[in-house]
C-alpha cells in the first residue's frame, strides 16, 4: 500500500501551542481589559466580505487590492474576499446594520486577516489584528481618546516604554489639496531623482511618495514643502487640540512630518507606534482619520477614526506570561480509583478549581507527570485510600503528605 503523504499548513499560515499560544491570548487579554476601561463595545464582523467593500476603502490601484487579496467567485458568482483588515467591514456593518442610531459609536474587535504577501518576522498571509474605532465623531477628542487607548494598552502589555508614537496632520480637505498640488510640483521637476515607483506614483498620488523607501531620493523627499505651509487655520486649530490633550495626559509623542496615509478620504490625523525591538524599526500600531470612508461606501459623510495592531508582532515583544498549571492532579492507582478520582475532578472543576488526572503509566510516573503540570498538589488514590475514603494530598513544592477525607479535599487544596 502506498505511503499517505500527510498534507503541509499553507505558506504563511502558523498553529500555535504553549507558550507561543500563551503570549498571543496575553496580548487579546490585556486589549480586552482596556477595551473595557475604555467603553468600546465589542462587535464581531464578517470575515468574507463583497470585494467592492475592500476595493473601495482601499483603492483599486494599492498593492493590497491588486496583487495581496484573498479574492474569489462564490458559486453564485459574487465576488467575495477574506478581509485584509477590518476598518470597511465595519464601516459596511455601520451603513448596513443600523448602527449610526448609536453614533457616536465605539467599537473595538480582534481576529484573523489575510493578505497574500511574502511571510517574514511577525507577518503571516494569515495573521491576526487587534482593531478600535470611532465612527460619527468629528471631534479631535476622538482622536485623543483611541490614541490614548493605545497607547495603555501597550503600557499593559508592558512595552509602552519601548514604542514611540509618531504623529502627523493630513489636514482637512483644502489642506491637502493645496498640499497635493505643491507636491506634485516639487517631485515633477526633480523627476529624473525618483524611483521607478516614485515616478509611477507622482501622477496617481504624489503623497506616497514621502513614504518611499528608496535611500537614494530621500533627499528628493526631505526637500519637499511640509504640509505645514498650507495649514488652514482650521486644520491648524484641530491638530492642537489633538497634541493639547495628547500633552494633558502625559503621553509622548513625536512629529513625523513625512508620516502619510495615501488615500483621499483621510484626514487629520494619521499615527504610528514604532519599536526597534524586533530588529529594524518596524510600526506595531498605526491609525488614522478617515472622515471619507464612509461616503465611498455610499453612505453620508461620517466622521471616523481608528487604529489596528498584530497580534503576532505584539506578542514576539511581550515578555511571557506565566504557564497555566492546574492546582490540583489526581494520581490514581487501580481501575476502581480511578472511578473514584473521576468523581472528584468533577467535583473540584465544577467548584471552580483548575484540576487534571495523571492516568498512563505507573506510579512514578504519574506523579513525575503531576510535578511537571506545574500543580501545587498531588492527589493520590490507592486501595487503601478507597476503603478509607480519604486520598494521600501531597504539597509538591514541599514534599508534605497528608490523609485528607474526600469531602475536604477541595478546602485542602485551595491556597
Amino acid at each position: 500500500m502506498a505511503q499517505i503523504q500527510t498534507p503541509q499548513p499553507v505558506r504563511g499560515m502558523q498553529s500555535l501551542l504553549g507558550e507561543e499560544a500563551d503570549r498571543f491570548h496575553a496580548v487579546v487579554a490585556a486589549f480586552e481589559k482596556t477595551r473595557r476601561l475604555f467603553g468600546f463595545k465589542r462587535v464581531e464582523v464578517p470575515v468574507l466580505e463583497p470585494t467592492a467593500v475592500f476595493a473601495r476603502s482601499l483603492g483599486e490601484t494599492t498593492d493590497v487590492v491588486s496583487k495581496e487579496m484573498y479574492s474569489f467567485e462564490d458559486r453564485g458568482g459574487d465576488s467575495l474576499t477574506l478581509r485584509p483588515e477590518f476598518t470597511a467591514g465595519i464601516a459596511r456593518a455601520y451603513l448596513t446594520e443600523g448602527w449610526q442610531q448609536y453614533a457616536p459609536l465605539k467599537v473595538a474587535t480582534h481576529g484573523p486577516a489575510f493578505r497574500y504577501e511574502r511571510p517574514q518576522k511577525g507577518r503571516f498571509r494569515q495573521f491576526h489584528q487587534l482593531d478600535a474605532e470611532i465612527l460619527g465623531a468629528g471631534e479631535p477628542q476622538a482622536d485623543v481618546e483611541v490614541l490614548l487607548f493605545a497607547d495603555q494598552l501597550l503600557k499593559e502589555l508592558g512595552i509602552g516604554a519601548g514604542a514611540v508614537l509618531k504623529l502627523n496632520t493630513l489636514g482637512d480637505p483644502q489642506t491637502r489639496a493645496a498640499w497635493r498640488a505643491a507636491l506634485y510640483e516639487h517631485f515633477r521637476g526633480r523627476v529624473a531623482d525618483l524611483s521607478e515607483d516614485s515616478r509611477d506614483r507622482l501622477e496617481r498620488n504624489p503623497l506616497r511618495i514621502l513614504d518611499s523607501k528608496a535611500h537614494a531620493e530621500w533627499p528628493v523627499v526631505d526637500s519637499a514643502p511640509p504640509i505645514d505651509d498650507f495649514l488652514t487655520a482650521e486644520a491648524a486649530d484641530f491638530f492642537a487640540a489633538v497634541t493639547s490633550g495628547l500633552d494633558a495626559a502625559g503621553v509622548q509623542w513625536e512629529r513625523a512630518p513625512r508620516l502619510v496615509r495615501g488615500l483621499d478620504y483621510y484626514r487629520h490625523t494619521a499615527f504610528e507606534f514604532m519599536t526597534d525591538r524586533l530588529g529594524a524599526q518596524g510600526t506595531v500600531l498605526a491609525g488614522g482619520r478617515y472622515d471619507g470612508l464612509i461616503e465611498s461606501l455610499g453612505g453620508p459623510h461620517t466622521p471616523a477614526i481608528g487604529w489596528a495592531a498584530g497580534i503576532e508582532r505584539l506578542s514576539m515583544m511581550i515578555d511571557a506570561p506565566k504557564a497555566e498549571a492546574p492546582e490540583a492532579v489526581l494520581v490514581p492507582l487501580g481501575d476502581k480509583a480511578e472511578v473514584a478520582a473521576t468523581a472528584i475532578l468533577t467535583g473540584l472543576r465544577q467548584g471552580g478549581l483548575a484540576a487534571d488526572m495523571a492516568f498512563r503509566g505507573n506510579m512514578k510516573k504519574r506523579m513525575a507527570r503531576a510535578a511537571a503540570s506545574g500543580a501545587a498538589f498531588a492527589i493520590i488514590i490507592g486501595d487503601d485510600e478507597l476503603a478509607n475514603e480519604t486520598a494521600q494530598v501531597k504539597d509538591l513544592a514541599t514534599g508534605e503528605q497528608r490523609a485528607v477525607a474526600f469531602d475536604m479535599i477541595a478546602a485542602a487544596v485551595t491556597r
